[in-house]
């Protein structure tokens, strides 16, 4: 399936999309570290806006990963089409694969809502964690890591729990909204690269991606840290799609063995 090619001033994507996420507490609690950001993708290519804060939907005071998962359908749901960076994993490192046979990544979400639905009400990935929860059995090593995180300076194992810059409490946490949105809308979302490296046209795309890497291109101009990070990652992907450079992201230089890997394990966006 061919990539659609920018021409006469197209483009594929009408916002870009920047999510930091948070693992903690349950998944309707307000958390501070969950900040939505939106770049609006200028047609005509003649410059770079701002990206600016997604207000959480009724008036509420802050964002749960309920409410992001809520308005993503939202946003599915009014034909926008659209390029979301989500700062977790999206998948786990190859040898979770074998150890529990799982043919591939559909099969992996299946088995994963099993063994942790953390998108429950009034739980807890750390409930799932410890006692006699099923998630304590379907886990992996801390020190095991995706090809992906290998080819990072920084990017922490999705089982080190607990430990400065961890992802493991948000991709346990965030896996189940991703299962969620692939059963309602999976003919007209793209989970990159899992549905492929390419774009087919029309499609809007969910990706992982990885904020540390980018955080400093931008000003800080006040923001938090969890501010920035989603800002930044919607900036970056504004700027990638109007200037034409996307591609190469949606493309990284793996060869056909890893390349296979990864759509199972997953790929963070923008790491080549």
């Amino acid at each position: 399936m061919k990539a659609v090619p920018h021409v006469d001033g197209s483009t594929r994507f009408d916002l870009c999309i920047g999510v930091d996420y948070s693992g903690a507490q349950t998944a309707q609690a307000v958390l501070p570290g969950l900040q939505v950001y939106v770049a609006t993708v200028d047609a005509t290519k003649q410059g770079v806006g701002e990206a600016v804060a997604v207000a959480p939907p009724d008036g509420r005071r802050g964002w749960s990963r309920q409410s992001i998962a809520e308005w993503l359908i939202a946003v599915v749901e009014s034909g926008k089409r659209f390029l979301a960076g989500i700062d977790h994993g999206f998948s786990f490192p190859d040898c979770y694969f074998s150890r529990y046979q799982l043919r591939d990544w559909d099969h992996f979400l299946e088995d994963f809502v099993r063994h942790w639905p953390t998108h429950r009400p009034g739980v807890t990935v750390d409930d799932f964690r410890k006692g006699n929860a099923s998630g304590v059995a379907r886990t992996g090593p801390n020190h095991a890591r995706r090809l992906t995180e290998c080819w990072t300076s920084s990017a922490k194992s999705v089982f080190h729990f607990d430990v400065q810059g961890s992802v493991a409490k948000s991709t346990h946490a965030g896996i189940p909204w991703l299962h969620e949105l692939r059963q309602r809308y999976g003919s007209s979302l793209h989970f990159w690269p899992f549905d492929g490296w390419e774009i087919a046209e029309g499609k809007s795309v969910l990706a992982e991606v990885y904020p540390s890497v980018l955080r400093n291109r931008y000003p800080r101009d006040g923001r938090t840290v969890d501010q920035q990070d989603a800002y930044a990652t919607a900036r970056w992907l504004q700027t990638a799609e109007q200037h034409g450079f996307l591609d190469r992201y949606f493309s990284p230089p793996l060869i056909p063995a890893e390349r296979q890997l990864a759509t199972r394990e997953g790929w963070i966006l923008g790491v080549v």
